[in-house]
């Protein structure tokens, strides 16, 4: 039985997540069905996580095990073949037996994208989330600095997460700009259910002076999701990279 990887590029726009769910459009139940049309063969896909409705990833990484013997150096082009243009396989590898994408994974980057022209964009206009209203990024990075390290973050997660723990390690918090776009770029060892989003709405509140960057602090320590900022909206954010 040989261990397949792949990295996968995917725009969330059209799909319900990442999850297989019965009669919705879902990324992984896509790419199982390509892999079926390729092979021939029933297979289970396990992602690194599991991504919501709308989100995207230029790095998230998935397994799959499979009794074939399909050429390993052809096997991205022909499961891109049976996909459509909003997912691609960019990388297909043969890993040790061993190998899970989700329980090996150390640690991930994603990132929250902001356009902070005035006007907004059309053509990124469902790709990045647009505050006309200036932001002040010196004051947003400082208040990143306080993210990093290990924390309870139930300030900054949802209702709903089946998580036994809120306790994760931020490795590192960086706010950036790019010409008139704001990035917001978390590393981790884990992240709760809508974390970065509930973050990437904190730090804009920061950004805006309703909020003080030494607030975070004490968000953090009073572990209440009402003291944080509103959840953003899902087409923002990326998964950027899976670390083994």
């Amino acid at each position: 039985m040989r261990n397949i990887k792949l990295t996968i590029e995917y725009d969330g726009r059209e799909y319900q997540g990442w999850q297989k769910q019965p009669n919705r459009l879902n990324i992984q139940g896509e790419i199982e069905q390509a892999i079926q049309k390729v092979t021939g063969k029933t297979v289970e896909l396990i992602g690194s996580g599991r991504t919501d409705a709308g989100v995207h990833a230029f790095g998230q990484v998935a397994n799959f095990k499979i009794d074939s013997d399909f050429p390993i150096e052809k096997m991205a082009v022909a499961i891109n073949s049976q996909l459509k243009r909003s997912i691609r396989i960019q990388k297909a590898e043969e890993v040790e037996e061993s190998f899970h994408s989700r329980y090996h994974c150390h640690q991930k980057t994603y990132a929250y994208i902001i356009d902070n022209s005035e006007q907004g964009s059309a053509i990124y206009r469902n790709l990045t989330y647009h505050i006309p209203q200036p932001l002040d990024l010196e004051a947003m990075q400082k208040a990143a600095t306080f993210l990093k390290g290990e924390h309870d973050f139930t300030s900054f997660k949802s209702s709903g997460t089946s998580s036994k723990s809120s306790v994760r390690t931020i490795y590192e918090a960086k706010v950036l700009k790019e010409q008139e776009r704001i990035v917001i770029m978390l590393t981790g060892n884990g992240f709760l259910y809508n974390m970065v989003r509930i973050i990437a709405g904190t730090l804009v509140e920061v950004g805006l002076g309703s909020k003080q960057p030494e607030e975070i602090q004490n968000i953090i320590l009073q572990k209440n999701r009402q003291l944080a900022g509103k959840t953003l909206p899902a087409h923002g954010l990326y998964l950027m990279k899976v670390e083994y």
